[in-house]
Formats: C-alpha cells, structure tokens, sequence
C-alpha cells in the first residue's frame, strides 16, 4: 500500500509539473500576444530570439526527438494490409520506461533470502494484483476523449491514447503475475484439480480468473498488427472485454473473505464510475450539439474529385467551434454504431429566427445564441470500410454526387493549440489534412485584421496528389482568398506529386504558386526561418511520413537559436 501511496503521488506530481508548466506558457504567450499585437513583423524581434539559450537545445534532443533516426509517426508496415503503428517519441519513451521501471521495482523489491518460496509468492501476488488495479485508474482516464486533463495540460489526446496502451499492457501483465503467483501456491497445496475446483466453484478466486482470461485476450486483440487490420471489431471487442473485467475485478474484491472487501474496492468503484460518467459525458454531447426544438442534424454528403467526400453538417443549435478541432461523426445508414473522428475544416453560424427581440411586453428577450445554428464542414477521404461506404452511397445518388441524410456529430474536441502570438506560422498539410490548416488560415488572417493577433506572415504548403484534389478545400480556399488584406499575410504552397499535365501546375499569382513533385522540408522551412517574423510555429498534419520529415526539419533549424515551436495533429490508433 506504501508503493500505492508512492505510485499515485509520482503521478500526481507529473501532473502538477506539466500544469506549471502549461500556466507559464499560457502567461509567456498572452505577454508575448499583447506586446506584440501591435507591431510589424520587423519590429517583433525581441520574441523571435529564444529567451532561454537551453531551450533549443532541449527541442533538438528531447521534446521533439523521436526514439532514433527520424521515424516517429510513419507506420511500419508489414505488408500492405499490417502494420506495426507507430514509435514513440523521446520524451515520451523516457516517461515510459520510467513507469514501468516504478512498477518492477514496487513489485520485485522484496526479502529475496527468504527460504519459503510460496511466501514470496503470495507476497508477489498481493503486490502485482494491487498495481494491476492501481494502473486501472490512469488507465480508463487516458482512454477518455473527455477526459478533462487533456485541456487543463494541453496534452493531446493521441498522447493520452500511447499511454493508455502502454498502461494497459503493464496492468494485463501484473494481473497474468497475479494469478500466476496464485496457482503455484495452489498447485502445491490441492494439485490441478484443487485449481480447478477453486476457479468452478469458489466466486473469489472464479471472478478473478474470469477477469484475468479477458484482459489476456485484449492484450492478445490488442497486439498492433490485429488491432491494425480489423480496428472495428478489435474496439466493439475491447469494450465488452474491458466491462467484463471491471466488474469481474469488483465481484473479485467484495468477495474476499476480508471484512468490508479487499482494500481495493474503491479504486475499482472508482474506476467505474469514471468510465460509465466518460460514457455518459459522450451521450450528452450528442444529444446537445444535435437535437433541438428545430429538429436534428442533416448533412449534404457531396462526392468530390480524388475519392473523397465534403460534408456539411447543419446542427439545430449553437455550437462554439475554435480553430484546429476536431468531431466524430456518425452518419444513419452508413455503420451507424461507427463513429469517427475529422478534422472541422470550416464553420459558420446562421440566423434560424429573426424574431430575437420581444414583439410584446410579456415576451422576454432572447440571447442571439438562442436563434442560431452552426453549420460544420469536413473532408473525408475514402480509404476502407466507414469511408468507403460512405463515398459510394454519394456516388450512386440519383443526384450523382450529393446525397442529404440524417447524421450526429459528437463535440467539438481539442482545439487548445492557440497560434495568436506567434508573429510567423508555417502550416503543412498533406491530403486531408488541409482541413486541420484551412480553419487556422480564416482566424489568422481575421485576427490580423482584427489587431487581435501578432500575426504577420502566414505560409500554408499543401501536397496533393493531383489537380483535381484541389477541388475539396475550392469553397473555402475562395472565401479565404476574399479576404481583406490577405495578400499582405498569407503565402500558399501548392506542391502536385503526380500531375497529369504540366499544364496543370502554372500559377499566375506570386501569393499562390505550384510546383510538381514533393517539396524539399528543411530548405523551405529554412528559408522560412530566414525571413522569420517574431515567434514562429510550425503546424502539420497529414500522413506520417510528412509529420516526421517535418519534425526532423524542425528540430535542425534550432540551430538558429530562434523560437520556433512545433505542433503536430494525429489521429494514431
């Protein structure tokens, strides 16, 4: 119990160092918004240089460093169908190794000189069934998209997913330890079958066995390559299997022969409790964002050039929606007990009432938020299952490519990357991920306009596959290239890796030009440091490969001893 104590207070106090951490940040960049706001970009030098000589150094080797060599996010493909995922980061492997290094060490320090093995056996089952439990707790609460740690650190919720897999494995392993240390005492006290008599007919050690065999079987569902190849299943699997063990782990700990239970209970009970309010906290979300008085949400589901759909959501209510944030969506008809998550590439709030104002003297103002509705946008590529469907059911439409049914969209999440004090942003976007960069570009240019943003120059590079790709962010890339003194502000990138016709890559415009083939990263993003304006930060989102050649961009550039920060938005699974 004194390990417990120890285990949860280093958690707890990563926590509160990442939460110090994350104020002094928010307080650099609000000093460095309101100094900086209003001045030009040549004047905004004092934050283009860092202010801590050791910082870029500790970006190069440690916070933005993958494991080894470059590859971080790419996955490793076993063949076209498997693939291993991804590898962790630096920073995070280090905080990895260190709490499972916490978790041998708290299990395996014993009196090893004690001559009655079966004591050190029970004394390892009480140790590895007790962290079992005790990795259960961080456990459910990084498996959470609500999880409220996410905005309260601005750790991303892909972050909190590697440590949700990681702690899942070592808590699976304990409980094997557990009930392993179990049965060798067993078996030298009753033989096979006392083990066989215990697990049929005694509830305790019956209830716990059965909750040992699911989460094995989640450990063997969960191992990368199977998870990869058929992730539906492997999720609606998990779910059931987790619930299984929950509450076979509570029936295990109030039916020891303890009075009042083993002193676990409460930490299962909790346990529970945060994945059912988790659940229900989704549930609420849903039902908020897409009923109301007016009815529910309709989306125009539209087949675009490139295999891909643009849909637009039009929900019943107000729902506030911030740059770079994401939603599941579920769409009748389509695997409606699917749900996925998108980048929200645009947005838009409408009048559904004119009569806001009282008519009479009875009637009571209402708030404008009251009267309006929002309507959300998305690209979504047509890859396997959900999105494929999806695409073909636009496809064959008697209108041929648009099709209007009934859908749900579950939040917004995320969004806690703010980019208002940065005097330079550098956008990377790789196919869909466009969507991530197009709602960053609107607020931006508007913030510039505005006086409310220390944005000077903002330079978008999307690679595509071809011209036609173009075609899904045209509506939007239009209203943006519309707006006031964007020429100043915005540089757009456009590189074609497989055009048709030489033809098709020819700009006019010296704010908008294309090139064919890939772009060369580290000397785009160079000469990009070279004209830098104030803090500069770099965003990508889009395939792997990309987000790790531009990470490894990043991280060279740090020799320049200029603030440039980086922020990648992913999707791993």
């Amino acid at each position: 119990m004194l390990f417990t104590d120890i285990l949860w207070w280093t958690l707890g106090i990563v926590g509160l160092v990442m939460l110090l951490i994350r104020i002094t940040e928010l307080a650099w960049a609000k000093l460095r918004l309101v100094s900086a706001m209003s001045l030009p970009g040549d004047k905004q030098q004092f934050w283009r240089r860092t202010q801590w000589h050791r910082m870029p150094g500790l970006k190069r080797g440690l916070i933005y460093a993958p494991l080894w060599n470059k590859r971080h996010n790419r996955e490793i493909r076993l063949s076209s169908a498997a693939n291993m995922g991804t590898l962790p980061s630096r920073l995070h492997a280090l905080l990895l190794l260190g709490y499972l290094a916490s978790n041998l060490a708290y299990m395996f320090i014993l009196d090893w000189k004690n001559e009655n093995k079966y004591a050190l056996c029970a004394e390892i089952r009480g140790r590895s069934g007790t962290l079992s439990v005790v990795n259960m707790v961080p456990l459910i609460i990084f498996a959470g998209r609500n999880n409220p740690l996410i905005g309260l650190l601005s750790v991303s919720f892909d972050t909190y997913n590697l440590l949700h897999r990681w702690m899942g494995r070592i808590s699976v392993i304990e409980v094997i330890i557990h009930f392993i240390a179990w049965a060798i005492v067993q078996v030298a006290d009753d033989g096979w079958a006392g083990v066989a008599h215990k697990i049929f007919h005694d509830r305790f050690i019956g209830s716990g066995t059965v909750g040992v065999a699911a989460m094995a079987i989640i450990l063997v569902l969960a191992f990368s390559p199977v998870r990869h190849a058929f992730y539906e299943t492997f999720l609606n699997t998990h779910i059931i299997l987790a619930l299984i063990a929950f509450v076979c782990t509570w029936v295990h700990c109030i039916s020891a022969t303890v009075k009042g239970g083993l002193p676990q209970t409460p930490w299962i009970l909790a346990i529970m409790a945060i994945w059912i309010a988790e659940r229900a906290a989704r549930m609420l979300r849903l039902a908020y964002s897409n009923w109301s008085s007016r009815g529910f949400t309709e989306a125009i589901v539209e087949a675009v050039p490139g295999e891909a759909c643009r849909v637009t959501m039009h929900l019943p209510r107000f729902v506030n929606v911030k740059p770079g944030q994401h939603a599941y969506l579920r769409f009748a008809g389509v695997n409606c007990w699917e749900n996925h998550p998108f980048s929200i590439a645009w947005f838009e709030h409408t009048y559904l009432d004119d009569e806001i104002l009282p008519t009479t003297e009875k009637d009571k103002p209402r708030h404008p938020r009251e009267a309006t509705g929002t309507t959300v946008s998305f690209i979504i590529g047509a890859h396997t299952g959900f999105t494929r469907k999806l695409y073909n059911k636009a496809r064959q439409s008697p209108q041929g490519r648009a099709i209007q049914m009934r859908a749900a969209m579950e939040g917004p999440y995320a969004g806690h990357h703010s980019m208002d004090s940065y005097g330079h942003c550098v956008l990377f976007a790789g196919a869909t991920g466009i969507t991530h960069q197009i709602s960053y570009l609107r607020h931006l240019i508007a913030g510039y306009n505005a006086g409310t943003a220390a944005t000077r120059r903002v330079t978008l590079v999307w690679i595509l596959r071809d011209y036609e790709v173009l075609e899904w962010a045209r509506p939007w890339m239009d209203k943006i290239l519309r707006m006031p003194n964007r020429k100043e502000v915005l540089q757009i990138r456009l590189f074609v890796t497989r055009p048709k016709a030489a033809s098709q890559v020819v700009s006019n415009s010296t704010t908008v030009q294309m090139f064919p083939g890939r772009p060369n990263i580290p000397m785009l993003l160079a000469k990009e440091v070279g004209e830098q304006m104030g803090a500069m930060c770099v965003s990508v989102c889009g395939p792997g490969g990309l987000a790790d050649d531009v990470r490894d961009a990043v991280r060279k550039v740090q020799a320049h001893r200029t603030v440039v920060d980086f922020v990648e938005e992913s999707f791993t699974w």
